[in-house]
């Protein structure tokens, strides 16, 4: 069965072309800059690699052209477009209504839009993925897989905030999480791989750092806890959302300097987390201004570790114990700084860091504690797709 991943973004579409149950990627690519006259398309097929700048006004035109490079005559993987027999698409929230991957039906489709409230940087675009793609590959099966859907596990103690308990009866204001698609796969790896060298992997903690970032509490491969909330914004310091701040900080920038609440919002979504602290949200870019001096720099990179490692202690409290963290996604898997700093002086965890091995990049897992580290420290790519597919599959072939 060949299904087509899509992860669709504001200004972005993500895709992978899987063929299942054997897991082989057929080709897979990026779209970038959506709505510009220079978007930016990439391909990839084995060790072939193109890309090519175009307009591509919207979406529409967007997964267009990933159907007629998928078809292509000289470089295409598929002859018809009907050879696709699923599309599974990411989407980020799916509230109390869906603990697991769903057919898409009309109902689902409202509900999404419904949920867009909740989630207005990613639910809307995600549905006009879907929408989108059952105008262009109308005999697949469309499918979506929720990011919250895995954190239905979690408890009331953990999920209910201390507010007035009518308004998470009457209007779902609770913790829901979210990455639950990433943290799902990596816990999962990592429990085959600890199980496999006769470890405990029981509770574990899962670390996703990229420009938004969570982590979350595992025990027996059910999430017990979760960083990011009612949405995707608290937490850990992330590339441009400030995480956990006192509400007090809210109803000051409105009441005493004059901010309206949409501007409060855009500030701590868009302007905050590392990008407020340096001027910049791509790690590289700190990272090396770090390295240079950049004092402004050099503290956030402090905060950004900080914050991780208050969450680590707090989850080891939660779960009684640690058999080990994993780092995935782009800052977690390949900044090899961050991962330092987060572990240094954490030994009352049982957390002793390899420094020779955490400097080597590894496309596959990757142990970087020391023999005699009580707990283990993994590196562990992501694939948020392969997931997808996985869970597209299990539904469709049933």
């Amino acid at each position: 069965m060949k299904i087509l991943v899509i992860n669709s973004g504001s200004s972005t579409i993500k895709y992978q072309l899987i063929e299942m149950p054997n897991q082989a990627v057929i080709a897979k690519g990026l779209i970038e800059r959506i709505g510009s006259k220079e978007a930016k398309i990439t391909f990839q097929k084995g060790d072939f690699k193109t890309h090519k700048v175009l307009d591509i006004p919207d979406h529409q035109t967007g997964l267009a052209q990933i159907n007629q490079l998928l078809m292509d005559d000289q470089i295409g993987v598929i002859a018809n477009k009907d050879d696709i027999e699923v599309v599974g698409h990411r989407v980020v929230h799916g509230g109390k209504s869906f603990s697991k991957t769903a057919k898409v039906t009309q109902n689902v489709k409202e509900a999404i839009k419904s949920l867009s409230a909740l989630a207005p940087l990613h639910n809307p675009h995600n549905l006009k993925g879907i929408e989108v793609a059952e105008n262009v590959f109308t005999k697949a099966q469309q499918v979506v897989v929720f990011d919250t859907a895995f954190f239905q596990s979690m408890p009331q103690k953990a999920y209910q905030y201390a507010i007035p308990k009518h308004l998470m009866e009457e209007h779902d204001i609770r913790a829901y999480g979210f990455h639950g698609t990433s943290h799902k796969y990596v816990s999962e790896k990592a429990k085959t791989f600890l199980e496999a060298k006769n470890g405990s992997a029981s509770k574990l903690i899962t670390i996703h750092l990229g420009n938004g970032c969570s982590i979350t509490a595992l025990k027996d491969g059910l999430a017990i806890d979760h960083s990011l909330g009612f949405g995707p914004a608290n937490g850990l310091i992330m590339g441009t959302r400030a995480g956990d701040i006192d509400q007090s900080v809210i109803f000051y920038l409105i009441n005493q300097l004059g901010y309206s609440a949409d501007e409060v919002n855009e500030l701590l979504l868009k302007e905050s987390g590392m990008l407020g602290l340096t001027g910049h949200n791509d790690m590289r870019d700190i990272q090396k201004k770090a390295e240079e001096g950049d004092k402004n720099c050099q503290l956030a990179l402090d905060m950004n570790a900080y914050r991780i490692k208050k969450y680590i202690g707090a989850y080891a409290a939660a779960l009684n114990g640690l058999d080990a963290i994993v780092f995935t996604a782009g800052i977690g898997e390949n900044s090899a700084l961050l991962r330092e700093l987060v572990c240094k002086d954490m030994d009352v965890l049982g957390l002793e860091l390899d420094t020779t091995k955490n400097g080597k990049h590894s496309a596959e897992i990757n142990e970087i504690s020391t023999a005699h580290s009580k707990a283990k420290i993994l590196v562990i790519p992501t694939n948020e797709e392969l997931e997808i597919a996985k869970q597209a599959f299990e539904i469709t072939s049933k």
